[in-house]
């Protein structure tokens, strides 16, 4: 039998006597740490000193405060109410009486004389029942500590990729403000992230057809609705010092349950440098680029 080393048990009898045969069956049997008080003042006293008690076995025929008001205050106390309560009595052997006890809080009822070996049974039972409880415990922090490091790890990766990413990301609300940027939107747009957040996109940003200006976010909204992504778009950011940087742009809307749009994320890729052919200019571009033809005479020469 496990000696339940680490226990700690609560006795309170107003008889002297009752708690040397208590104490002495129960330290026979195991290794559990024993407190004492003879009234349920003294108990209550202790519960406050000892927040760790494991178990409370409590008779119910004592003077001033008899078991069943000490269970009751120890019930309503947030630090004690959870402790299990076994009550020991001899005169209280009706099912009335037994009922009350379970109404203020007992988990037992045991009668005197007390046999020895039910007592220690019953004391193990509930030992047995707060270990495997404090096992489960144990696991269950154990695995929100798991998983909290696996968050953790997975925000750190994902803000080392927002922080270190070569585009520019910005992620908007459905009506069109900034609520988040990363360092290369700031640096591309040559604001402070702060002086970024809560203006409108309209503000540092414009397509390229002119009739576009100032209706975009509903065309935006509109198309996101329909589609959940707008991409590769041609566009412009514009400079705190108003210059025109060249974007590639991409749209994409974060949609709830219901398929509102809770945010829109927008990432930009400067095309400065990058050189643009229109269709219409192909062959005189192909022109252009071909080495000019050699005459005959030339050829002779």
């Amino acid at each position: 039998m496990s000696r339940y080393s680490g226990f700690k048990l609560l006795l309170v009898d107003d008889h002297a006597h009752n708690l040397f045969t208590l104490r002495t069956l129960i330290q026979k049997h195991m290794d559990v740490a024993i407190l004492e008080a003879t009234s349920g003042h003294g108990a209550i006293d202790l519960t406050l000193e000892h927040p760790d008690i494991d178990l409370i076995i409590l008779d119910v025929q004592m003077p001033e405060m008899d078991g069943f008001q000490t269970a009751s205050l120890l019930k309503l106390r947030k630090r004690t109410r959870d402790i299990p309560i076994i009550f020991l009595t001899a005169a209280f052997k009706s099912e009335e009486f037994q009922r009350r006890g379970y109404a203020v809080g007992a988990v037992d009822y045991l009668l005197k004389p007390i046999e020895d070996n039910q007592l220690i049974n019953k004391i193990s039972t509930y030992f047995r029942l707060i270990d495997k409880e404090r096992d489960l415990n144990r696991r269950l922090e154990q695995l929100v500590a798991e998983r909290t490091a696996e968050l953790a790890k997975a925000h750190q990766s994902l803000a080392n990729i927002i922080e270190y990413m070569g585009e520019a990301l910005l992620v908007l609300t459905p009506e069109g403000e900034i609520k988040m940027v990363n360092p290369t939107a700031c640096a591309m747009l040559d604001y402070a992230e702060q002086d970024l957040l809560g203006m409108s996109i309209g503000d540092v940003f414009e397509e390229e057809a002119d009739e576009q200006a100032g209706a975009f976010m509903g065309i935006w909204l509109e198309a996101l609705i329909r589609t959940g992504a707008l991409r590769q778009i041609e566009a412009r950011f514009i400079a705190k010092d108003g210059r025109r940087v060249p974007i590639l742009f991409s749209r994409t809307a974060v949609k709830d349950g219901d398929g509102r749009i809770t945010d829109i994320i927008c990432i930009a890729k400067d095309m400065t440098g990058y050189t643009r052919l229109d269709h219409d200019n192909d062959d005189e571009a192909a022109r252009t680029a071909a080495p000019p033809a050699r005459s005959i005479a030339q050829t002779r020469s």
